[in-house]
């Protein structure tokens, strides 16, 4: 090698080894955040320590998707206009779980949170394989089993996503009257429902008359308000894991989490202001391209499908919205340069 080549390559190899590169991996090697603000009640609010009065809110977390977790706790407590009011409830499996927790102690030392273990082998038996990989994983399922992790003095729960930032009170997403109904979201009966099931599914006689006297509509459940108490009293996670064992039976759809919620409440579902999941924005489940906003005004922001927004800025290669997410990332960036 010419000692100018040996050179170059020597102080290549130099520069390499004094960056430092967060890296989320399967090991799951937790990213570091900045703290974020205090956020405090103003005077109008209700007291804190009143049951009534407390937002329960209800998120996954884990070393894949911290980063979009964090950001929308951010999020929340940012618009929240009594955000000291605001109850988190995070599900995770074992792994990391200590780690998760201080993660969230560092990143949101005010915040009010019980972290909830899910126990990955409540479905190790009953998941089969989707579209994507992500869709697969146990903790997407976590959400069935809401009602049995959280304690029964919980009797009302927004559930959402690890991809998305609120940009209005939530609590008036809580308000809302579920009436009857045991779950709230917004409904698109514009789309073509039948596309979430497989032709197994529409040929077998029996399947399709679960929609006899309903009217199906597709709702996304990254966004979703529940009545535990109701839920419970009906053993509604029975009914879902009900589908999921058919699903292993007879391949009846191919979008993990998703169609059990459909089968199960597609028809009887209380319907939220569209403004409060303006999904999709992170295109389909196998190419992620970039899309633009449904018509209408917009409370809730949402990276459902394959692209999220964290992956896409790091990458350089953004789509237009996810500069609307970037203000909300608490990830600590290491300088490209070390002292050391």
């Amino acid at each position: 090698m010419p000692p100018s080549l040996h050179l170059l390559t020597t102080a290549l190899l130099l520069l390499v080894s004094s960056v430092h590169f967060p890296v989320e991996t399967a090991a799951g090697i937790l990213p570091t955040f900045r703290e974020a603000p205090a956020f405090r009640n103003g005077r109008e609010c209700p007291q804190r320590h009143d049951p009534s009065s407390t937002i329960h809110i209800a998120m996954t977390l884990d070393a894949t998707y911290l980063r979009g977790s964090v950001a929308g706790v951010f999020s929340v407590l940012q618009h929240a206009a009594c955000p000291e009011n605001l109850s988190f409830h995070f599900l995770a499996t074992a792994h990391r779980r200590a780690d998760l927790r201080r993660t969230i102690l560092s990143t949101f030392p005010y915040l009010s949170f019980t972290l909830h273990h899910f126990d990955h082998n409540l479905v190790r038996n009953k998941i089969s394989a989707s579209l994507r990989r992500a869709l697969d994983q146990p903790l997407n399922y976590a959400r069935i089993y809401l009602a049995d992790l959280l304690p029964t003095s919980v009797r009302r729960i927004i559930y959402f996503d690890s991809d998305l930032i609120v940009v209005d009170d939530v609590a008036k997403l809580w308000s809302i009257d579920l009436t009857s109904h045991i779950l709230g979201a917004p409904e698109y009966c514009h789309a073509n429902f039948t596309s979430y099931f497989t032709s197994n599914f529409w040929s077998n006689p029996r399947f399709p008359s679960i929609f006899n006297n309903r009217n199906p509509c597709y709702f996304n459940t990254g966004v979703m308000v529940i009545d535990l108490e109701k839920w419970r009293q009906n053993r509604y996670t029975l009914k879902l894991e009900y589908w999921m064992k058919k699903q292993r039976e007879y391949r009846i759809y191919e979008l993990g989490s998703l169609p059990p919620f459909l089968l199960v409440f597609a028809g009887n579902v209380k319907g939220v202001e569209h403004r409060w999941n303006q999904h999709g924005l992170g295109g389909d489940n196998l190419e992620g391209l970039c899309r633009d906003l449904h018509p209408g005004p917009v409370s809730l922001l949402h990276w459902s499908g394959k692209g999220k927004p964290w992956l896409r800025l790091d990458s350089k290669k953004p789509c237009p919205l996810d500069s609307l997410w970037a203000p909300y990332d608490l990830f600590h960036h290491e300088p490209l340069f070390s002292d050391s």
